[in-house]
């Protein structure tokens, strides 16, 4: 993959595309919180040759970790300005948890670019969703993480998504370049926009949404039935999987995003 940057207004942003010229498709991957764009390596490794896929750091995150003054909205224009530089008219938009939060701040703000949205272990936009006690909660959980011992603090992250050794392994590598504070600034910044920016939405594109069977993140699963209920997005789960689905399971999740785009006519 080819690695390249942006200068955004908060400080450097690093992506990188593999780019298929036989095809106009193209998917987008935004990773989690705590995590960079590695954890898309299956998916790159099943999806290289058969469309373009973009990934990035998030700022706060991997080498985009230098980076001030973060918000959604901010991650979105990033997002487009990425786009826009490489000439990518649409795309799919592929969100893991946190990651889902930039791809649908951007899909409210840019439909005409979105064929479709795949919701990877991550939770809705809306109002109606979050009860107050939740939001509450979401404000508690970088002061709370602050009273673990550094090592127990990056081996309960990495245990508590992951189902397989891999998706451990791979947790506590993306962990690694991090410091405890660094940790849970990213936790704090993340949980906090999330309240103070959450809005609804309607997406008028297909939407898929992706869960772990075995996901005991928070509330995630909870919230995604009823993001389902809601909206009628299909709800599929990925067997034998927690939060890292995409790592624990990536044959049955390459196999549900490659019958996505299928369904999309790319």
């Amino acid at each position: 993959m080819e690695h390249k940057q942006i200068q955004a207004q908060g400080g450097t942003v690093h992506y990188w595309i593999d780019r298929a010229d036989h095809t106009s498709g193209c998917i987008v991957f935004t990773h989690g919180l705590t995590a960079d764009h590695t954890m898309f390596e299956k998916q790159v490794d099943f999806f290289s040759g058969k469309y373009t896929i973009l990934l990035w750091d998030v700022p706060l995150h991997g080498l985009s970790r230098h980076y001030k003054n973060f918000s959604y909205h901010d991650t979105a224009e990033i997002l487009h300005t990425i786009l826009s530089k490489e000439k990518i008219k649409k795309a799919v938009l592929t969100g893991m948890s946190m990651g889902g939060y930039p791809s649908q701040h951007f899909a409210a703000r840019y439909p005409d670019m979105v064929n479709g949205f795949i919701a990877l272990d991550t939770t809705p936009l809306g109002l109606q969703y979050y009860t107050k006690s939740d939001l509450w909660w979401l404000k508690r959980v970088a002061p709370m993480a602050k009273w673990f011992p550094d090592i127990i603090l990056r081996i309960s992250i990495a245990w508590s998504v992951s189902k397989t050794k891999y998706s451990y392994q791979k947790m506590m590598s993306m962990l690694k370049p991090f410091s405890k504070a660094e940790i849970t600034g990213q936790m704090r910044i993340a949980y906090e926009y999330f309240v103070y920016e959450n809005k609804d939405v309607e997406f008028k594109f297909p939407v898929l949404i992706l869960i772990g069977d075995k996901d005991n993140t928070g509330k995630v699963k909870a919230y995604c039935k009823k993001w389902s209920e809601q909206t009628g997005y299909p709800l599929h789960l990925i067997k034998g999987a927690r939060h890292f689905s995409n790592g624990d399971n990536p044959e049955q999740v390459n196999a549900e995003i490659d019958l996505f785009m299928k369904s999309l006519g790319i």
